[in-house]
């Protein structure tokens, strides 16, 4: 499983092809470098590089990347977990179709250097930096691939952000923007996926930061839950550091009239809780794991058909349903 990290490693923080990969879990500071790696098994990690890195994702049987962007609390064996359950759920669906790649960023594991939830936000914020160097390195890949008449790599991009997740993939475009593009984010993404989002509800309203994210993407699907008890917790945190605003990830966008037209938004309140105790982590399996749930079943139909609502390009919102109504 390829992944990407800037959590600091046990060995020294320059790169080195072949070595082995091992988290320093103790120190969940966000380091300014990236590092490309390959998982093996449980705590076996290979640094990979770059280069090999990008080669292997152009090379691979799959026609389309999903990047999975965790959320807090998440230790890099749980991203990995909850990445080869999104591999098995994709591979059942359609062989070779989607390749899962997470990218690991660093939270804290109750005894960390930094602690809490509100600390967790920090490491969101500062991953920004390393993560947009990633996005950079991938526009000049593609322009030496280019410049050596190679042949394109025709992979198409897709982002699944969870939780505080969506946090990281905002600052990351954030900060990419600011420091290394003059014309503005590029469309690299066919569909992004912001599933029960930690960030403000009217982030993605033209002049907000999120405005981005809609601009680097085709399709901007918005997964959310009212009775989600996870964010609960995070708006209580949030109350305490006096932001008041509702999450994105309860209520959907807070006016879909001052989103851009490429954003939609779907309403899991019927499932949530049925797939995951919180409510929180229902984008995977459904009652039971290894079998996919209707909100995977979504996610999985955007990415293939490149549409959110192919039969009626005017519509905007939806309803993931526990039963189908009979008509």
């Amino acid at each position: 499983m390829l992944f990407i990290t800037n959590r600091f490693p046990e060995q020294s923080i320059n790169t080195e092809i072949g070595r082995d990969f091992n988290f320093e879990l103790d120190n969940n500071a966000a380091s300014n470098s990236v590092f490309f790696c390959d998982h093996i098994d449980k705590n076996r990690n290979t640094e990979v590089g770059s280069l090999a890195f990008l080669q292997q994702l152009k090379d691979s049987n799959y026609r389309q990347i999903l990047i999975y962007i965790h959320g807090f609390s998440n230790l890099p064996e749980d991203v990995f977990a909850a990445t080869k359950e999104l591999q098995t759920l994709c591979d059942q669906k359609k062989e070779k179709e989607v390749l899962v790649v997470p990218l690991v960023w660093p939270c804290d594991n109750d005894i960390g250097l930094v602690k809490d939830y509100w600390d967790d936000q920090k490491s969101a914020d500062q991953s920004a930096f390393s993560f947009s160097r990633v996005l950079e390195r991938f526009l000049v890949w593609r322009r030496e691939q280019d410049k050596n008449n190679e042949a394109p790599c025709l992979k198409r991009i897709n982002v699944l952000a969870h939780s505080m997740g969506n946090r990281v993939l905002r600052e990351t475009l954030v900060a990419w923007n600011k420091y290394d593009l003059a014309d503005g984010v590029p469309m690299i993404f066919r569909n992004t996926f912001l599933v029960a989002a930690d960030v403000v509800n009217e982030t993605l309203e033209k002049g907000e930061k999120g405005e981005l994210i809609c601009h680097a993407s085709r399709n901007v699907v918005v997964y959310h839950a009212s009775d989600d008890l996870a964010l609960r917790s995070s708006k209580a945190f949030n109350l305490k550091n006096k932001i008041a605003s509702r999450r994105l990830g309860h209520t959907g966008p807070e006016n879909m009239k001052k989103t851009p037209r490429n954003v939609y938004r779907v309403d899991c309140d019927d499932v949530n809780n049925v797939y995951d105790l919180k409510g929180h982590s229902y984008f995977r399996s459904g009652k039971r794991k290894g079998h996919p749930g209707k909100v995977f079943n979504h996610i999985f139909k955007c990415i293939e058909l490149g549409r959110v609502f192919p039969e009626d390009e005017h519509q905007r919102s939806s309803i993931i349903r526990r039963k189908n109504r009979k008509k």
